[in-house]
């Protein structure tokens, strides 16, 4: 156990050992290399997060380091750290540098928790709330406001007391209702990320609300314009879906492609043959490149 900042951190050391008492090392878990994780509690809130978090095997440069942060990473935390861990050894040929995953998830072992739809939605009536696939209640909404207050408040100086963190080069990736959550965050507080990453993102959850702040993003930078870049991507199938999600994503990188001038930077891609989970891997890698040199097209191999 840790104190840090007043806060109480517990640190999970199966990172760091991979093997227990009596193993040897071929006998032991399975891990990655340089990445640990620890359990969090929201001051605010008292709500619990797993963080896992994947360091660079690098020194960090004069500014520091670029940072991802990952939201559901109990099911996407491995791909993203991997890539980078690959991608980043060469990065004049890949375009991806050696940068910090930070990975927002919660204390189970499965992919993905109920909690989740606490913290990326936004407050919407329950008459503009789309129907559960089981036809149940969904669970606890509305908490997307104080999941950003978790990041910004405890997560980001936690994370810059512990690493060289270029404040300047911070992403957010998040898919579904994470790109749904990445959305509301770049509409209500554009400077908190230089990269925003929605992936799939669930437009039609509350379309009503976001579309407002939409309006209110594009008013706020005709007096105050900032240099952000918007990564907007789906799988191919997807477009069969009833929620339009296809549509939905390649209307909104239409208008916000209309702000360029204001210093939005945007780029829409529908991945061939991928369908709403298998579009992660693939989406994972495009972002990486997308917040290191901007999804520029580099010729890999070119002598």
């Amino acid at each position: 156990m840790q104190n840090q900042g007043g806060r109480n951190t517990v640190v999970d050391q199966t990172r760091e050992s991979s093997a227990t008492e009596g193993q040897t090392a071929a006998e032991g878990l399975v891990t990655l290399p340089r990445t640990e994780q620890r359990i969090m509690r929201s001051r605010a809130e008292n709500r619990e997060y797993r963080i896992f978090v994947a360091k660079p095997d690098v020194e960090p440069p004069p500014s520091g380091y670029p940072v991802i942060y990952l939201l559901d990473a109990n099911s996407v935390f491995g791909t993203m750290a991997e890539a980078i861990r690959l991608q980043s050894r060469r990065p004049e040929k890949t375009g991806v540098v050696p940068a910090v995953i930070v990975g927002i998830g919660y204390d189970t072992e499965g992919p993905f928790s109920n909690a989740r739809y606490y913290d990326f939605t936004m407050p919407v009536p329950a008459a503009e709330l789309p129907q559960s696939p089981r036809g149940t209640e969904w669970p606890e909404l509305g908490g997307a406001d104080a999941f950003l207050n978790f990041i910004e408040e405890d997560l980001k100086p936690e994370i810059e007391r512990e690493f060289s963190i270029d404040r300047g080069s911070q992403t957010i990736f998040g898919h579904s209702l994470g790109g749904l959550f990445v959305l509301h965050a770049l509409f209500t507080r554009p400077g908190t990320f230089q990269a925003y990453v929605a992936g799939s993102p669930s437009i039609h959850w509350g379309k009503r609300i976001l579309l407002e702040e939409e309006r209110q993003f594009a008013s706020r930078l005709e007096k105050e314009p900032r240099s952000v870049g918007v990564l907007l991507a789906v799988g191919e199938h997807e477009k069969h879906h009833h929620s339009h999600m296809n549509d939905n994503a390649k209307e909104l990188a239409g208008r916000l492609s209309a702000l360029a001038s204001r210093g939005v930077r945007v780029k829409f891609h529908e991945f061939e043959g991928e369908g709403h989970v298998s579009v992660l891997p693939v989406l994972i890698s495009r972002a990486l490149r997308f917040a290191s040199e901007g999804d520029q097209q580099l010729e890999v191999g070119r002598p």
